[in-house]
Formats: C-alpha cells, sequence, structure tokens
C-alpha cells in the first residue's frame, strides 16, 4: 500500500495576536486542498482548541511539545493525556529548536514519544544533523542514533503513530535546503535503520517526512524522491504558499496529463 503524502505545518512561536491567527485559518479553511494529502498544524498551545474549533474537519491539528509524565507538578507544562482529552490527535516531538535551546535529550524524546503514543497520540518525530556532523559525514550515524532511542523504548506496533521528520539542523530557517539528493539519501538511511532496527514491514509503512527551509519552489523537486513522504513546513506554514505545498503532487499530476 502507498504511503500517504503528509504535509505539517510547524507555526513555532507565530502568530503573534488572535486576529493574524484568524487570518491564517481563514485562508486555509478556503483554500482548494488535495484531498489525497494528510495536512496538519500545530500553533501555538495557547490557540490549540480556539483552532480545532475553528478549523475545516479535514485539516488535523497538532500540539508542538509534551511532557512525557500524565500529570503533576511541573508547571507550564502540557501532557500527552491532557492532548488527547482535549481532541488534540497529533503531537511534534525532538524538534531541533527544542533539542538546542530547551536541551532536550534524544532519551527525553523517546519518553514522550512513548508516552505520547501509548495515548493514542500521532507523533511527528523529528530527527536531524547539525553542519558540522554533516560536513564531518556523519549524517546516518547521528540521525540514527536519534531514532535508536525511541527504538528502545517503542513497542513495534506503535510505529504506525510514528511519522519520522527529517530535519537537518543547517537548513532549517537559513533558506539553505539539502538537495533532493541528499534528502534521498538521508531518508533511504532511515527507512533502511527502520528495517534492520523495527521490522521490514515498518520500514515501508512509515512515512519519512522532509523539512528545512521547504517553500513553494523547492518542494516539487523533493517530493518525486522515493523515500520522501511529504514535509514538515516551518515559516512557509504562515504564507500563502503553503496551500501550493500541500497540493505539490496534485499540481505535477495536472501538469503531466
Amino acid at each position: 500500500m502507498a504511503r500517504k503524502f503528509f504535509v505539517g505545518g510547524n507555526f513555532k512561536m507565530n502568530p503573534t495576536t488572535v486576529e493574524s491567527k484568524r487570518a491564517l485559518l481563514k485562508a486555509l479553511n478556503e483554500a482548494t486542498l488535495d484531498p489525497e494529502v494528510e495536512v496538519v498544524i500545530a500553533p501555538p498551545s495557547l490557540y490549540l482548541i480556539p483552532v480545532i474549533s475553528e478549523l475545516r474537519k479535514d485539516v488535523g491539528v497538532a500540539a508542538q511539545n509534551c511532557h512525557p509524565k500524565s500529570a503533576g507538578a511541573y508547571t507550564g507544562e502540557i501532557s500527552a493525556v491532557q492532548l488527547h482529552d482535549a481532541g488534540i490527535p497529533y503531537v511534534i516531538l525532538g524538534h531541533s529548536e527544542r533539542r538546542a535551546l530547551f536541551h532536550e535529550t534524544s532519551e527525553l524524546v523517546a519518553e514522550k514519544t512513548k508516552s505520547a503514543v501509548e495515548v493514542g497520540l500521532t507523533v511527528i518525530l523529528c530527527v536531524g544533523e547539525l553542519l558540522e556532523e554533516r560536513e564531518s559525514g556523519k549524517t546516518t550515524e547521528v540521525v540514527e542514533a536519534q531514532l535508536g532511542e525511541v527504538v528502545k523504548l517503542l513497542d513495534p506496533s506503535k510505529w504506525k503513530q510514528i511519522v519520522v521528520a527529517y530535519e537537518p539542523v543547517w537548513a532549517i530557517g537559513t533558506g539553505k535546503v539539502a538537495t533532493p539528493d541528499q534528502a534521498q539519501e538521508t531518508h533511504h538511511a532511515i527507512r533502511a535503520y527502520l528495517a534492520k532496527e523495527v521490522s521490514q514491514e515498518v520500514a515501508e509503512n512509515t512515512r519519512i517526512i522532509y523539512g528545512g527551509s521547504v517553500n513553494a519552489s523547492n518542494c516539487a523537486q523533493l517530493s518525486v524522491q522515493p523515500d520522501i513522504d511529504g514535509f514538515l513546513v516551518g515559516g512557509a506554514s504562515l504564507k500563502p504558499e503553503f496551500v501550493q505545498i500541500v497540493n505539490t503532487k496534485l499540481a505535477a499530476a495536472k501538469s503531466s496529463s
């Protein structure tokens, strides 16, 4: 069975006002979106519940983080249990900004991932290397180490709730993008790793999406790579071009017919 194309929009700590949030949602609600693509947006936690009520039903909503514990004295945190209870079906975990700015280790990301899938959430699990790691030829080693902590904790049956997002850190918000060949090479390595460490079935069915300065001008070339199953979009998810990215496959099909 073909893997369903997946496009996520990570709003990060944007927008800054309720009015700009409403404008974003209005544009998305009125857009024509490829029905064959699974589309998810991740607004700031403050807006999660209002967004669910205002957003079209064929677009999913993700939190940008969660705590590994279900409840307790963790001021400022949100648990996977609470997200599930509030009707939030997705969560982004392991983003490089969480790893770098908030010192999240791969072990912690794995604990969060286990907590999230156990209550029924789908996890967009981010992995990726620094520029110096890419230049020293350690990309595969770094990505496998990040994934390895999750492999240790997760029952193989839970991988159906995982979407792996490969995001080279050097390409996030920099305007630099991995070439289609570079991205495909790493996506293929991730799939091979899952086949070896989990199962061939998991490797074939897990969607591996690319993130890192994805925009309307570079998504088409990336989307045709055999192991790239979609995108996790940052800054461009706040712009009209997000719809173009969602419709990448649809536009390619129309142009070839």
